[in-house]
């Protein structure tokens, strides 16, 4: 079993920038490919960004490249999504998850273990 939590969210104005962290438990957290999530309200959950094991390759939502980074440091068993030039668009519960499939699958949410959430509010 892996347990992830996510920190980091808050309220924040248009334009500013946040880190989101997701911290895994377990001495496993290099076998997975890990990605964020997020989801607005009255909308579906929807893939933001995607890291592969090695952190290697990554795979970004159109509408947050350029503005968001996903990374990870696996000697802290932790993954990152630096979020700049934050729009109240992107107001959602962000989630962690990993999968043990590829980076490319995970971007579909197929994913074996997901983080709680954490809020994140863009206001204008």
């Amino acid at each position: 079993q892996v347990q992830l939590v996510e920190s980091g969210g808050g309220l924040v104005q248009a334009g500013g920038s946040l880190r989101l962290s997701c911290a895994a438990s377990g001495r496993t957290f290099s076998s997975y490919a890990m990605g964020w999530f997020r989801q607005a309200p009255g909308k579906e959950r929807e893939f933001v960004a995607t890291i592969s094991r090695s952190g290697g390759s990554t795979y970004y939502r159109d509408s947050v490249k350029g503005r968001f980074t996903i990374s990870r440091d696996n000697a802290k068993n932790t993954m990152y999504l630096q979020m700049n030039s934050l729009k109240p668009e992107d107001t959602a519960v962000y989630y962690c998850a990993a999968g043990s499939h590829t980076t490319v699958v995970l971007t579909t949410g197929r994913a074996d273990y997901w983080g709680q959430g954490t809020q994140v509010t863009v206001s204008s």
